[in-house]
């Protein structure tokens, strides 16, 4: 890859004179974070990136790119400052690429000028823009990403943090950038960073970078990243400083995010046991971001999910589906519903940890979003549960908090109530009359009629399928206990004692 010698040049100056104005200006910044939200469903939850944002594929920016204004003429840095400080994108692009030519030029390079000018923050300042027109590409395509590293190397260290603050802006752009960055070597640099010498602040930029390195699923970061990256953060989860441990669990959880594979190389670095107990810690950005990264966990396979349960986890589950943040009550459902998913064996646990009541109050009375959720853990029950476990569900009186959710809008958690009545009415066998009674008295009934004219066609199947089967008169069999046995003479025999009916369950 060819480097501009005069760029060489400039960026290596920055090291070495004029930096006061420089670093103090960004030591005062700060580095932007937009929340990452994802749908809490087990494998079908969408991609919503830190900077939501792609690097432009087919666009280039050469020299006709450039603003009219600043074409054929000789441009002063009086006029580059100012336009390089303009609201308009396209004008500071202008501005940019300007600087960029006169630092090109084959005699005398205006380097020290340029510094002097007071444009070294704007232009740096450039990197935490939220578009890319004037941000990534431009660094980019300019190759100013190996000048960076080399800065890494600086023996200031206020240079290599302000190089380690470059390159997580242009990692954070998306996973082509990261992967370009990774490709010329930065891992092993960034990581040498982490030791008992270096500042707290220095510390947090250089965890925020690991953050961006690890985020992204589509494509996810390289194997070997991960590899190098896990030995750092099973480091940093002791560390005492909230910024750092917040993070540090994030990035935790960004790798738990990309599939079986990265779920058990993050098992076998041996973090889970330290990444369970912060579910219960006082700070609840740590609590949110642990309950993330187990929860990503248990979306993985039977014998991965058991490694959580084996540290304990149901342990920290009352409290967390009593916290006074939803949202907090919300994930801890998700976390729960995935645990219904397994085997019989982890349903029992759920069930020995009392959490069953608590999951149908949050069905109940919890706000949609964790309804949804509950909803979601009680049909995966029906479907994974023995029928004892189904039987104590049913004993709960999960039967009328389910059926409620039954006139909700939103199709699929009316498909996922729809099937989890049909599988408890499957399990109940010779009880399902009893199940049906309970149904209808709860006004179920009513609303699985009315779905037989949803619009969708799965729901409105999948309800007459329940009424003609468990509801409809003519084909209701008669008690077997009702009838009487026929006696070797041809008599029958009535036992009084079989007409007593019972309100237990005995599925």
């Amino acid at each position: 890859m060819y480097i501009s010698p005069p760029l060489f040049i400039f960026v290596n100056r920055i090291a070495s004179h004029s930096l006061f104005f420089f670093f103090s200006f960004f030591q005062t910044m700060r580095r932007h974070r937009n929340e990452v939200t994802v749908e809490l469903r087990k494998n079908k939850r969408d991609e919503h990136l830190l900077k939501k944002r792609n690097v432009p594929q087919e666009e280039s920016l050469e020299d006709s790119d450039v603003d009219s204004d600043f074409k054929g003429q000789n441009v002063t840095l009086d006029a580059i400052l100012q336009n390089a400080t303009s609201d308009n994108a396209v004008i500071q692009l202008s501005a940019v690429q300007a600087a960029r030519k006169l630092l090109s030029s084959d005699r005398n390079p205006p380097i020290d000028d340029l510094i002097k000018s007071g444009i070294l923050p704007i232009l740096v300042k450039c990197l935490e823009r939220d578009d890319n027109l004037v941000c990534t590409r431009l660094v980019v395509s300019h190759y100013a990403v190996p000048l960076f590293l080399r800065l890494l190397q600086s023996p200031h260290q206020n240079v290599c943090e302000q190089a380690v603050w470059a390159l997580g802006n242009i990692i954070g752009d998306g996973p082509q950038c990261r992967d370009y960055v990774i490709s010329l070597g930065v891992v092993k640099p960034l990581l040498s960073f982490i030791n008992p010498s270096i500042p707290i602040t220095f510390l947090r930029n250089v965890t925020w970078v690991i953050v961006n390195l690890c985020r992204n699923k589509d494509p996810p970061p390289p194997m070997e990243t991960v590899q190098e990256i896990l030995p750092a953060l099973c480091v940093l989860i002791y560390h005492t400083d909230i910024n750092i441990l917040v993070d540090t669990v994030w990035a935790l959880s960004y790798l738990t995010d990309g599939g079986n594979e990265q779920i058990q190389m993050v098992i076998d670095s041996g973090v889970v046991p330290f990444l369970v107990p912060l579910l219960s810690h006082q700070e609840v950005k740590v609590q949110t971001a642990a309950l993330r990264a187990v929860g990503n966990i248990v979306t993985g396979t039977d014998e991965q999910t058991q490694v959580v349960l084996n540290c304990d986890v149901l342990s920290h589950f009352p409290n967390l589906l009593t916290h006074p943040k939803e949202k907090i009550n919300k994930e801890a459902v998700w976390f729960l519903s995935n645990i219904t998913a397994g085997n019989q064996q982890q349903v029992q646990a759920v069930i020995e940890a009392g959490l069953i009541p608590m999951i149908i109050h949050q069905l109940a009375k919890g706000d949609f979003g964790t309804q949804k959720e509950a909803a979601w853990a009680i049909s995966n029950l029906t479907i994974s549960g023995r029928k004892d476990q189904v039987e104590f569900l049913v004993e709960q009186n999960v039967i009328p908090p389910f059926c409620n959710l039954l006139s909700v809008k939103d199709s699929q958690v009316v498909q996922v109530v729809l099937d989890g009545l049909k599988n408890i009415l499957i399990m109940a066998g010779d009880e399902a009359s009893t199940i049906a009674e309970i149904i209808e008295e709860c006004g179920g009934l009513e609303k699985i009629e009315n779905l037989q004219q949803h619009e969708n066609e799965d729901i409105y199947k999948l309800a007459f399928e329940i009424i003609d089967q468990y509801f409809s008169g003519d084909d209701i069999d008669e008690d077997p206990s009702l009838i009487p046995e026929t006696t070797q003479g041809g008599t029958f025999n009535f036992d009084p004692a079989s007409n007593m009916q019972t309100k237990e369950f005995n599925f």
